[in-house]
Order: C-alpha cells, then sequence, then structure tokens
C-alpha cells in the first residue's frame, strides 16, 4: 500500500513539475518551484522546496545526475522517464 501511495505523489509531482518547467522563468509558478525562500527560516532542519523533492525523487530512482529542467523542456523524452519509473515502481 505504501508504494501506491508514494507513487502516486511521484507521479503527480514529476507530472506537474515538467509542465513548470516548460513554462518559462518568468511565470511566477516558475519562480515557486526553483526558488530559494527571501525569509529568515526557522531554527531546525531547514525546509524542502520543490526542486528539493524532484531532485531526491529522481535520485531514489537512479536518475539523479540528470539536469531535470532541461530534460523537462522536451515533453515526449519528459513522458517517457516518468511512464518508465513508475513501471519500475510497481510491487
Amino acid at each position: 500500500m505504501f508504494w501506491v501511495y508514494k507513487g502516486f505523489f511521484f507521479l503527480r509531482r514529476m507530472r506537474w513539475s515538467g509542465h513548470v518547467a516548460r513554462t518559462g522563468e518568468g511565470r511566477g509558478v516558475y519562480r515557486i518551484l526553483v526558488g530559494k525562500p527571501e525569509r529568515k527560516r526557522a531554527l531546525g532542519r531547514s525546509r524542502r522546496r520543490w526542486e528539493d523533492n524532484i531532485k531526491m525523487d529522481l535520485l531514489e530512482v537512479g536518475c539523479g545526475g540528470m539536469d531535470w529542467i532541461e530534460l523537462a523542456q522536451d515533453r515526449d523524452r519528459w513522458r517517457s522517464l516518468v511512464n518508465a519509473v513508475m513501471n519500475l515502481r510497481v510491487p
């Protein structure tokens, strides 16, 4: 059950991030995806950004060394990567 739950969020996050990466740097949602917070952070562990979560997901499936924003610009390659990873994660 855990894999199904985690796989669902992985799939949704990867599809959304590919879409946002293709929108361009001028859009506000893109700045949220890759930007750094401007405020001071609270003590303790620093919060993860959206981009950090995506990088961790790719690292977990063995695709950690690639520039995911550049890969997402090609919709067909991005979709094939996401679908291939989802086929690997099915228990």
